[in-house]
């Protein structure tokens, strides 16, 4: 169903991300951490499964990291070793500047059975050392295996200082991505901005859109929101405010995720773009990580209402 959608440039593609445990964890406790994910996930509604590979990225920015980077389990080796139990595809990204060429043409070429999928990333900054780069990995890609289906990072915030993030797609889709992710998305203006862009770049030179799934995550402490700032997700000071002086901020930040998505939604209707979403939450609490699993449910319903025969005609 995944790839189907996908190649037929689907509106409403639902994911649910999530980073692998920490790498130091021992085999019992990674069990026990699987499995109570397994039990999250298992009856969510969703086309797929999002499985992140984290990055240090020190040489991104020189504030001081909120939460202290740990090398998390290999989430190909997470997937297949403790959530094979989930049925749903998994999305496996890939920060290709950590592997060698043969580290990622062997992993390429893994004869896994099943469709695979994957999201290739970049370096996080210029000054990031690499061992390849992401032109390379998409030709490793295409040269060692056509079948897997590659998506691609979209930064809609990038889009306000550079203008240039709808160029950046185009180029991607020229190297094989057929679908893209963004980061947590909190500023709908500069998402717009983006869609609205690569709307008419598209239709001025003949080329078909492809599905691209707006990040959400809920906030649910000035913690959370200083993590994330320090990510780089893009929050408008009026949002920012709202979160920090409302007396439940989880709650708040749900809404206003919802509100969103939502809009973002119906300007893709609008355009013909095919818009899905990716929910996820940046932070390990409990709270959080519940919230999320209902931000899905309430995507989910907000989905079906808009894209039911009814609403269409």
């Amino acid at each position: 169903m995944l790839k189907d959608k996908i190649r037929n440039r689907k509106t409403g593609i639902l994911t649910y991300g999530m980073t692998p445990p920490k790498a130091t964890h021992p085999p019992e406790k990674l069990a026990e951490i699987s499995q109570k994910q397994c039990e999250r996930i298992r009856d969510l509604d969703i086309d797929a499964l999002i499985l992140y590979d984290v990055q240090e990225e020190a040489d991104r920015i020189e504030q001081e990291r909120p939460f202290p980077y740990l090398p998390t389990l290999d989430p190909t080796t997470y997937s297949n070793v403790y959530l094979s139990s989930l049925s749903v595809p998994k999305i496996i990204y890939r920060c290709v500047g950590k592997y060698s060429e043969t580290q990622l043409v062997d992993w390429i070429k893994s004869d896994e059975p099943g469709d695979r999928y994957s999201v290739f990333v970049g370096s996080s900054s210029s000054q990031q050392q690499v061992k390849l780069d992401l032109a390379e990995a998409y030709q490793l890609s295409k040269r060692h295996n056509r079948d897997l289906t590659l998506g691609g990072v979209v930064i809609p915030e990038r889009h306000m200082t550079k203008n240039d993030e709808h160029l950046r797609v185009a180029n991607k889709v020229k190297n094989g991505c057929s679908f893209f992710v963004s980061q947590a998305t909190y500023d709908v203006e500069a998402s717009k901005n983006f869609l609205s862009d690569y709307y008419y770049y598209c239709t001025d030179n003949g080329l078909d859109m492809v599905p691209i799934l707006f990040n959400i995550a809920p906030c649910g402490s000035p913690k959370t929101l200083e993590f994330m700032k320090w990510l780089g997700i893009s929050i408008p000071k009026w949002l920012e405010n709202d979160l920090k002086y409302s007396s439940d901020v989880l709650d708040k930040s749900i809404g206003l995720t919802q509100k969103i998505f939502a809009e973002l939604l119906e300007f893709g209707l609008e355009k013909g773009i095919p818009v899905g979403c990716s929910v996820e939450s940046v932070s390990t609490r409990k709270v959080e990580i519940e919230a999320s699993v209902q931000l899905v449910k309430d995507i989910k319903a907000i989905l079906d209402k808009k894209l039911s025969p009814a609403a269409v005609i």
